[in-house]
């Protein structure tokens, strides 16, 4: 059959730990980019690009993040969304300051500061664990939320009180502001999203992950063995609220165009959260089952009706995503709580024995 590893023998220990150990996988994901950059930028349309495209790379962005922390590492976080916030207002700030300075350097270096702020919050984790740390980083997210709004220093003290993105060029082709074409933005989210994801993919697979993994599995037997808490519950934060940092900063600079307080709420919080629980957790392909689920589902729950000539309203749309996903939640945390990856991995298994029985 097409799925099989016959002949494909691995002579090192890198081969055989690599993150795609199977031929047909690593042509897999090569035809998944070629279509993404070549494909869908010569053949998407505007809708398309703004409303599915950029925005489902951005959260899938945030749903790795989040995941390093809650499924990697067993952390529970509530904050994403004042993360992401901090990673926007951030890199406003720092293109003000300097406005010479590439944007793309600055969206990189909202996701420090990010990090740094994370790492402040990240302190209670030492000791509490479980719901009182949800209900610690519950507490980042409306102060932070707050912070926003009531800071006006952060918005250069617009009358709107909202961040403005101002035009901003990469090789004399604008990447942000109202004349930044919606290909151009899409294919720098494109290739941050694909590099993130790869550092992502490889730090997991690495010492620093399997150290996240046992402190996730048992953190007294972890520390038994060698492995110092604060150091890896910290780097957790770090790396968990880059990640979510550089989301944020895209999902306004390279996706909204402008953004108020009220765009980083708890709502975005629990979607980034919802995303992971039905993508999967501990798993980075996870995070872009989840985006699609959450975030493409409901469109295409609005345009299956005018495609079958039904005529719904968008309320009773919203009410039935509601639905749908709260359902999912239950059936993933109850029959599969690794969600969709796991299932995907459980496919892939089956192919490689069929027709033989698994």
């Amino acid at each position: 059959m097409f799925y099989r590893e016959a002949g494909q023998y691995k002579t090192t220990y890198a081969a055989d730990m690599a993150i795609f150990p199977i031929r047909q996988d690593r042509y897999g994901l090569a035809l998944i980019l070629l279509v993404a950059l070549v494909a869908i930028p010569a053949f998407g349309n505007q809708f398309l690009l703004n409303t599915m495209m950029i925005p489902f790379l951005i959260l899938s962005l945030a749903a790795i993040g989040l995941n390093l922390l809650t499924g990697y590492t067993g952390l529970l976080s509530l904050g994403t969304g004042a993360f992401m916030g901090v990673g926007a207002y951030s890199c406003y700030k720092l293109e003000t300051f300097f406005p010479q300075v590439n944007i793309l350097v600055w969206i990189i270096m909202s996701g420090f500061v990010s990090a740094l702020v994370g790492v402040a919050f990240g302190l209670p984790s030492l000791r509490i664990k479980g719901f009182y740390l949800a209900v610690a980083t519950l507490a980042a997210q409306f102060f932070l939320q707050w912070c926003f709004a009531r800071a006006p220093w952060l918005v250069n003290y617009n009358d709107s009180g909202a961040i403005e993105v101002p035009t901003e060029t990469l090789f004399g082709l604008p990447v942000t502001g109202p004349t930044a074409t919606p290909v151009t933005r899409y294919l720098v989210v494109l290739t941050i999203v694909a590099a993130m994801a790869w550092i992502a993919s490889n730090i997991v697979h690495g010492r620093i992950g399997r150290m996240w993994m046992a402190v996730r599995d048992m953190d007294i037997a972890a520390e038994l063995i060698g492995i110092r808490l604060l150091r890896a519950k910290l780097l957790a934060f770090a790396v968990s609220s880059f990640y979510i940092g550089v989301a944020g900063a895209l999902m306004v600079f390279l996706w909204l165009g402008a953004a108020e307080a009220e765009a980083f709420n708890i709502d975005l919080s629990f979607q980034i959260l919802f995303m992971v629980i039905i993508g999967g957790l501990g798993s980075i392909v996870g995070a872009f089952f989840g985006a699609t689920t959450i975030h493409l589902l409901p469109i295409a729950l609005r345009a299956l009706p005018a495609m079958v000539g039904l005529s719904i309203d968008a309320a009773r749309i919203d009410q039935l995503t509601f639905m749908i996903t709260g359902i999912l939640i239950i059936v993933f945390l109850i029959a599969e709580p690794h969600g969709l990856a796991r299932l995907w991995q459980t496919a892939k298994q089956k192919l490689r024995v069929w027709p033989f029985p698994y």
